[in-house]
């Protein structure tokens, strides 16, 4: 029974953390930027931060949001408009080490924070919550092994999008291909923005 339980959960997870959202174009962004090691704080942020948000959902926070359109809308307005931003940020992206210092990658709480205006994440967690959560009694033990198989799966995950990001910053070195990429994570990060509204 648990089995059949978990084997679902455990693709649900693969899928929906492979494919590409706003947290995967981020840390391609900055592995791009600043190499994998110092993306390691903003990736660990990311998986703790779903965490607990996958905690809310299962506690049924998650339909409530749901249920109350306002929240929904401010949801997806903040995750869309931080989006935007970033792709206003992207278009200039330099893959050259930063001398000064001036720019720093994303910090863990700030990585975590974020997975609360991420409507992907939301709805990842929501669909998941009512459609994985493992019959166990206590409900704490069903929601601790919910999150546990997420986190370990997800982790890697997200892993392989920052360290595709930190392989492909040794191959951006000529201005004209800088530029490609440039415009193409810019076109993914719009789409990212305005996919949430669809």
């Amino acid at each position: 029974m648990m089995l059949e339980t978990l084997l679902p959960l455990a693709v649900f997870v693969f899928v929906s953390s492979i494919t590409p959202g706003p947290n995967n174009i981020m840390l391609t962004s900055s592995g791009i930027m600043f190499g994998f090691n110092r993306t390691i704080p903003h990736l660990l942020g990311v998986t703790f931060g779903f965490g607990l948000l996958l905690v809310l959902c299962a506690a049924g926070i998650g339909g409530l949001v749901l249920a109350l359109p306002s929240i929904h809308v401010v949801l997806k307005t903040v995750g869309s408009a931080y989006l935007l931003y970033l792709a206003w940020k992207l278009r200039n992206m330099s893959f050259k080490s930063d001398a000064g210092g001036h720019r720093k990658p994303m910090t863990f709480l700030g990585a975590a924070a974020f997975q609360a205006a991420n409507p992907k994440a939301w709805i990842m967690g929501i669909t998941s919550a009512s459609a994985f959560l493992p019959p166990l009694q206590p409900i704490w033990l069903s929601i601790g092994i919910y999150c546990l198989v997420f986190c370990v799966i997800n982790l890697p995950c997200v892993g392989v999008w920052a360290g595709a990001g930190s392989v492909l910053r040794r191959y951006l070195a000529q201005p004209l291909w800088q530029r490609v990429f440039c415009t193409v994570m810019v076109l993914l990060t719009i789409y990212s923005a305005v996919s949430i509204w669809l």
